[in-house]
C-alpha cells in the first residue's frame, strides 16, 4: 500500500501538464532566393556550404591577428560572462522543479533556577534533529516547468549572442586590417607625388631661372607638392589610428610583422564565397537564432502566466528526534514527523493575473515581431553585398585601366613638356589625374576585399 501511495505522489510530482502554447517555428518573411538580375552574381548550387573566416581570409598575419582577438577582446569575455549568469540562472530555476530538503540539529542547556520556585528545579537539556521540506509546489499545471524553460531558451540566445559577437569581431579585425592595408598604400602614393612633385618644382624652377618657363609654371608645380604633402601628413596620422583601432579589438600590441605593407600585398589572399545561396541560410545567423530563442523565451512564459489562474499546491512535510538525553535522541519514542499540504486557489485580483497574462502575450507577439524583423534586415544586408559583389569587378578593372592611362598620359606630357613641346599646365593636369587614380585604385581594391568580409559577416560566417 505505502508502494502504491509514493508511486502516485511521483506521478502527480512530475507529471504535471503544461499550457504554454505550442512552439512553432514562424516562416521567415522573406523570399526563397536572392534577387536576381545585372547587379547580382548569378547562383548555380541550391545551397551555401559552411564557411570559416580560415578558409575565406587567407593571409596567415589576419588569421593570427583574429585568433587574438577572439582569446582577448573585451566584448568576447562580457559575452562569455553573460552566459555563465544566464546558466546559473537556469540552475536556480530548474532547482524549484525539486523539493528542498534541509536538516537541523540542536542542543540546549538550561537552568531552571531552585525547586522552591519552579517546581523542577535544576540544570535540563534537550537534544533534536529533524529533516524536512518546505512549501514545496506540486507542478500540477507546468508553472514551475515553464518558468524553466523560458530560463533555457534565455541561456540559449545568450550563447547565441556570443556567437554574434565573435562573428562581428571577426568581422571588425578584417575590416580594420584593410583599412590599415590601404592607409598605408594612400601614404606610399603621397610619398612618391611628393618626390615627383619635389623634382618638377625643382625643373620649373631651373627652367624659370633660364627664362625657359614663367614664374606660373612654378607656382603650379608648387600646388600638386602641396597637395601631396599635406595628403602625406593626413595619411601618417590615419595610419597610426588605424593602428590603435586594431590593438584594440586584439587586446594587446601588435607588431609591425603582423601588419600588411599595402592594399596590393593582400590581393589574392581572400577567397570567394561560393555560389547558390540559399536564403534560409540566414536561420543560421547567430542574430537571428538569438530572436528565435528569445521568442521561444517568451512563448514558455505565456505557460506560466496561464498557470497562475488555476489552484497551486505546495508540501510541507518534517520528520526528526527530540529528546532530553544524548543517548535516547535516536530512539523510536524520540521519532516525530508531521506533512501538511496546503492548497492556494486564486478567487479575485482586480485583474492582476490577466493583465500579467496580456502582458506575457504582447512580449510574445513584440518577439514574433523582432525575430521576423532580424530575418529581414538579414536578407537586405546579403542582397546589398551580393549586388556590390556582382559589379565590383568591372569597377576594379575599371579604374586599373583608367590608373595606366594616366599614368602613360603622365609620361607622355612630362617628356613633351621636357622637349618644349607643351605647356606646363598639360603636365601637371596629367599628374593630378595620375595622382587620383592611383588613390581611386588603391580605395576600389579596399571595396572589394571588405566587400568579402561583410558577405561572410552578414551569411553568418562559421558560427
Amino acid at each position: 500500500m505505502n508502494i502504491r501511495l509514493g508511486s502516485a505522489f511521483v506521478a502527480v510530482v512530475f507529471a504535471g501538464c503544461s499550457l504554454a502554447p505550442p512552439r512553432v517555428q514562424p516562416e521567415p518573411a522573406v523570399p526563397a532566393s536572392w534577387p536576381v538580375g545585372d547587379a547580382y552574381l548569378r547562383n548555380s548550387e541550391a545551397t551555401l556550404p559552411k564557411v570559416d573566416y580560415h578558409d575565406l581570409f587567407r593571409d596567415p598575419r589576419l588569421q593570427t591577428l583574429i585568433e587574438r582577438a577572439i582569446a582577448n577582446n573585451q566584448d568576447v569575455r562580457l559575452a562569455l560572462a553573460n552566459i555563465a549568469a544566464s546558466r546559473g540562472q537556469l540552475r536556480v530555476q530548474r532547482a524549484q522543479l525539486f523539493p528542498q530538503i534541509s536538516a537541523a540539529g540542536s542542543a540546549t542547556r538550561a537552568d531552571r533556577g531552585s525547586a522552591s520556585t519552579t517546581g523542577s528545579g535544576g540544570i535540563n537539556n534537550s537534544f533534536a534533529f529533524d529533516v524536512g521540506l518546505s512549501a514545496f509546489e506540486i507542478d500540477l499545471f507546468g508553472r514551475v516547468r515553464s518558468l524553466s524553460d523560458a530560463a533555457l531558451q534565455q541561456l540559449l540566445g545568450t550563447e547565441a549572442a556570443l556567437r554574434a559577437a565573435r562573428l562581428s569581431l571577426v568581422a571588425e579585425v578584417a575590416s580594420a586590417y584593410l583599412t590599415l592595408a590601404t592607409d598605408r598604400s594612400l601614404l606610399a602614393i603621397a610619398r612618391e607625388t611628393e618626390d615627383t612633385a619635389t623634382r618638377s618644382v625643382q625643373l620649373t624652377e631651373a627652367r624659370r631661372a633660364g627664362g625657359v618657363a614663367p614664374r606660373s609654371d612654378v607656382r603650379q608645380a608648387e600646388t600638386v607638392l602641396a597637395q601631396a604633402r599635406a595628403d602625406r601628413a593626413s595619411q601618417i596620422t590615419l595610419v597610426a589610428q588605424d593602428r590603435n583601432a586594431i590593438e584594440l579589438l586584439v587586446g594587446a600590441p601588435v607588431g609591425d610583422t603582423d601588419l600588411a605593407d599595402s592594399i596590393e600585398s593582400i590581393d589574392g589572399l581572400f577567397d570567394e564565397i561560393p555560389a547558390g545561396i540559399d536564403s534560409r541560410v540566414l536561420l543560421r545567423r547567430p542574430d537571428v537564432v538569438q530572436a528565435e530563442y528569445l521568442l521561444y523565451a517568451a512563448n514558455a512564459r505565456i505557460g506560466a502566466a496561464r498557470a497562475a489562474f488555476f489552484p497551486t499546491i505546495s508540501l510541507t512535510a518534517v520528520a526528526g528526534f527530540a529528546s532530553g538525553s544524548l543517548t535516547s535522541l535516536l530512539t523510536r519514542d524520540a521519532f516525530a514527523w508531521s506533512a501538511g499540504p496546503a492548497i492556494s486557489l486564486p478567487i479575485f485580483d482586480a485583474g492582476s493575473r490577466r493583465g500579467n497574462l496580456e502582458t506575457v502575450e504582447a512580449q510574445r507577439d513584440a518577439a514574433l515581431a523582432t525575430y521576423q524583423k532580424t530575418i529581414q534586415t538579414a536578407f537586405r544586408e546579403v542582397a546589398d553585398a551580393l549586388a556590390r559583389r556582382g559589379t565590383i569587378d568591372d569597377q576594379m578593372r575599371a579604374q586599373a585601366d583608367l590608373e595606366a592611362a594616366a599614368r602613360d598620359s603622365y609620361f607622355l606630357a612630362d617628356a613633351r613638356y621636357r622637349e618644349g613641346v607643351d605647356a606646363f599646365l598639360s603636365s601637371l593636369d596629367a599628374q593630378r589625374t595620375l595622382y587620383t587614380a592611383r588613390r581611386s585604385l588603391a580605395s576600389i581594391r579596399r571595396v572589394r576585399a571588405d566587400n568579402l568580409v561583410e558577405l561572410y559577416r552578414t551569411l553568418g560566417g562559421s558560427s
